[in-house]
């Protein structure tokens, strides 16, 4: 039976929008930007259901488990974006967080219509990637009942993943399939049904959220400071020496000097910087404390 779409919020006329192609260029970027300043606000109120999720994913990689965005079109591509940025910023291994996108990498750049409409195919991508109890499965559906996401959610629920269903369609009830519901409703989007632009940007703030979330519990940030990141160009390997700075209170050409000894390693510099140590003994502490730099420092192991 066809998925009736109708009464989702994510398909309605928006109001506030109706006359906007007699607009001038002026008032259609004022009518956007004002649509624009209510997301923040549908985000926040989810940020109890956003809290239960990033324990999940902690709990799972604490386990040696995966993150896994499912998603098609815009979602798809958040996702894809989402888990692509964790290793340089993070450090994290790059199956670690890993975005499905329907239609496969071809999607990513040119729309592969009809792809989203198979329940089957998204299962078949959670089983090609043997998800299972120490796993976290998002997915990312604007109106809902994408049959991918749903498709793929509900193989993953039978193989004893945590299962997240984000969606910002009102209409839609923690389903059988999701263990939690993330549910921003941004309310009908300024162009009808392009869910690319509120229930977009939603997305976004949500995804940024339960990573970065997700990664500051697990000891992948020091303050404020982004310590586990990978120095693989110019820019980051300026941040690094920054960092090191920062934290070491050494000037710049001596944080050099020490990030260098510790192989590019900021975490590592800065335990040998402390603690006096080589840089095999600074992973071997950070390894003990389960990678928090604050307890490697301060001397307390797990």
């Amino acid at each position: 039976m066809p998925i009736d779409r109708s009464r989702l919020t994510t398909e309605q006329p928006n109001p506030r929008s109706r006359d906007i192609d007699r607009r001038s260029t002026l008032e259609i970027v004022d009518i956007i930007n004002a649509e624009d300043r209510t997301v923040a606000d549908a985000v926040a109120a989810q940020r109890v259901r956003i809290a239960e999720a990033v324990d999940a994913v902690v709990e799972g990689f604490r386990k040696g488990g995966r993150l896994f965005y499912v998603g098609a079109g815009t979602s798809g591509r958040l996702g894809v974006l989402d888990a692509a940025e964790c290793p340089p910023t993070f450090g994290t291994p790059p199956r670690r967080v890993q975005g499905l996108i329907a239609g496969g990498r071809r999607a990513l750049v040119r729309s592969v219509e009809g792809a989203e409409d198979c329940a089957e195919l998204g299962a078949a991508e959670i089983d090609k990637r043997r998800a299972g109890p120490r796993d976290v499965v998002v997915g990312i559906a604007a109106c809902g009942v994408t049959p991918f996401v749903c498709g793929a959610l509900k193989r993953a629920g039978k193989l004893g993943a945590r299962t997240v269903l984000l969606t910002c369609a009102r209409q839609v009830r923690r389903p059988g399939f999701a263990d939690i519901l993330i549910n921003p409703v941004v309310g009908p989007e300024v162009v009808t049904g392009s869910t690319r632009m509120k229930a977009g940007t939603a997305t976004k703030l949500v995804l940024n959220t339960l990573t970065t979330a997700a990664m500051v519990r697990l000891g992948k940030v020091y303050g404020n400071l982004m310590v586990d990141l990978q120095a693989s160009n110019a820019k980051l390997r300026d941040r690094a020496e920054r960092i090191v700075s920062a934290v070491t209170g050494l000037e710049r050409p001596r944080a050099r000097a020490l990030l260098e000894r510790a192989g590019g390693e900021a975490k590592v510099a800065i335990v040998m910087h402390f603690r006096g140590s080589s840089p095999a003994e600074a992973r071997r502490l950070l390894k003990a404390c389960d990678g928090s730099l604050r307890r490697a420092i301060e001397g307390h192991a797990a």
